[in-house]
C-alpha cells in the first residue's frame, strides 16, 4: 500500500480492506509508520517518538488495523507518560488505562502516538514552550487551533484517518474547524471520562475524535459510548446504532441560523458565509431554517490564526486580555460545554487561500443521531473530501 492509496481511505475504509482480505493490519500499521514520520516532520503533532510496537489492541474490534493517537492530557493509557504540553511535568506515568482507552483498545485501534496540546491544555493555540508550534498542513504559517492541535493536524495531513481528542471549551471543534475536519463533542455523559475523575471541568469537558469522515465518527461512538465506572452523568441511551444515521431520514427540521457571537466579539465576513450557505443548502433539502430543532453557527470566528496570535506568554497581554482574544477567537463552542449539548464542527466552507472553514451544528441534548443525519446530509451537499492541503502525505514521495 502506498501513501497516496492509504490516504483516500477513512478507518471504516481501512478496516473493510483488511477484513476482506486485500491488505493486511501489518501492511496498514507500516505505511501509518512512514505517513507519521514524513507528517510530523512538517506539522510538529508528536509530543513523543512513535510508539514501538503499537500499543496493544484488540484483533477483532469494529476498527481492528485502523491507526489511531492518543492526546497529550492523560492520563489515557497505562505506562504512557503524559505531559499537559508542559516542559515543568516530568512525565506522568498512568498505571492504568482510562475507561476510554480501554474501549480504544476493545475497538481494535492501533496506538502509535502522543499528539501535541497547549501548556497545560489552555489555549486555542497549540504552541508550546516545550514542542514548539504545531503547524497547519492547509499553511504552515498558521495555528490548528487547540487543545486537541496535534490530533488535528495529524489527521489533516493524513498521517491517520482519525485521532483522540478533548473538549471542555471548543478543543476537538476549533482544531476541526482550523484543519479542515470532522470534530464531534458528544453530550454530557455519552461517554466515560473516568476511573480516575467523576467528572472533567465541573462537568464541561467530555473525550472523543476527530475525524475526516462523518461515518467514522458515528462508527466511534457506537464503540467508546455509554457509562462508565464511578462517572457522575449519564447521557440518555441512544435510540439505534449510531453507525445507521448517516444516510437515515431525518425528517424535515426547523433550524436557527446565527453568525452574531454572543460575546459581542467580531466575525470575519467569510466565516459567517460558510454558515449561512450550511442554512441554504438545508433550505434546499427541505429543512425549515426558523428556531428550535438544531442550531448552525459558525464554529471560529475567524480563519485560523498565523502563529504567535494567541501566545499566552506575550508581553502586551494580561491573563485577563489574553483569555478576552481566545474566547474572541472562538466564541461559539463553550457555551455548549456549559449546556452539555452535542455540537459538531463540519468543514463546509474554504477561506482566503484555500483555509478551511468550519460550521458548527448543535442539537438538544442526547440527539447525537440527528447531528449524524443532518451531518451526513452536508456532507454530501456541501463535500470537503477532495480537498486537500497544501501539505499531505498522499503528495510525497512513495
Amino acid at each position: 500500500m502506498h501513501l497516496h492509496e492509504y490516504t483516500q481511505y477513512d478507518a471504516v475504509g481501512l478496516r473493510d480492506l483488511i477484513k476482506a482480505g486485500e491488505v493486511t493490519a501489518a501492511e496498514v500499521e507500516a505505511v501509518a509508520r512512514r505517513a507519521l514520520a514524513v507528517a510530523n516532520a512538517q506539522v510538529n503533532g508528536l509530543a513523543l517518538p512513535v510508539f514501538s510496537p503499537a500499543l496493544d489492541h484488540a484483533s477483532d474490534g469494529p476498527f481492528t488495523g485502523a491507526p489511531f493517537l492518543i492526546k497529550d492530557h492523560g492520563p489515557v493509557a497505562k505506562d504512557v507518560p503524559f505531559f499537559l504540553g508542559s516542559r515543568s511535568l516530568p512525565g506522568i506515568v498512568p498505571p492504568h488505562d482510562s475507561d476510554l482507552m480501554a474501549r480504544f483498545r476493545a475497538a481494535g485501534l492501533v496506538t502509535l502516538g502522543l499528539t501535541t496540546v497547549p501548556e497545560l491544555t489552555i489555549s486555542f493555540s497549540t504552541e508550546s514552550v516545550e514542542h514548539g508550534p504545531t503547524r497547519n498542513p492547509w499553511d504552515l504559517e498558521r495555528g490548528v487551533g487547540g487543545s486537541s492541535g496535534g490530533a488535528a493536524a495529524l489527521v489533516a495531513a493524513g498521517a491517520v484517518p482519525l485521532a483522540h481528542g478533548s473538549d471542555g471549551a471548543g478543543s476537538i471543534r476549533i482544531p476541526a474547524a482550523c484543519c479542515g475536519l470532522v470534530g464531534l463533542k458528544p453530550s454530557r455523559g455519552r461517554v466515560p471520562c473516568g476511573p480516575d475523575q467523576g467528572e472533567a471541568m465541573l462537568g464541561m469537558a467530555c473525550e472523543f475524535a476527530l475525524t475526516r469522515t462523518v461515518r467514522d465518527a458515528a462508527h466511534l461512538l457506537d464503540a467508546v459510548q455509554g457509562p462508565g465506572v464511578g462517572d457522575k452523568y449519564t447521557a440518555p441511551p441512544p435510540r439505534g446504532r449510531y453507525a445507521d444515521e448517516p444516510g437515515a431520514d431525518p425528517g424535515r427540521l426547523r433550524v436557527a441560523l446565527t453568525t452574531e457571537a454572543w460575546s459581542g466579539a467580531v466575525v470575519d465576513g467569510e466565516v459567517a458565509a460558510a454558515a449561512v450557505e450550511a442554512g441554504r443548502a438545508l433550505e434546499r433539502m427541505g429543512h425549515l431554517v426558523t428556531e428550535y430543532d438544531l442550531l448552525v453557527t459558525p464554529t471560529l470566528g475567524r480563519l485560523p490564526a498565523p502563529h504567535g496570535t494567541l501566545r499566552y506568554d506575550d508581553p502586551a497581554h494580561t491573563l485577563t486580555s489574553w483569555l478576552e482574544s481566545i474566547f474572541d477567537y472562538g466564541p461559539f463552542t463553550m457555551v455548549f460545554n456549559i449546556s452539555g449539548q452535542p455540537a459538531i464542527s463540519l468543514p463546509l466552507g474554504t477561506g482566503d487561500g484555500g483555509l478551511p472553514i468550519g460550521v458548527q451544528i448543535v442539537a438538544s441534548y442526547g440527539r447525537e443521531d440527528l447531528l449524524f443525519r443532518i451531518a451526513a446530509q452536508l456532507e454530501r451537499a456541501l463535500p470537503w473530501k477532495d480537498r486537500t492541503p497544501r501539505f499531505s502525505v498522499s503528495g510525497q514521495a512513495t
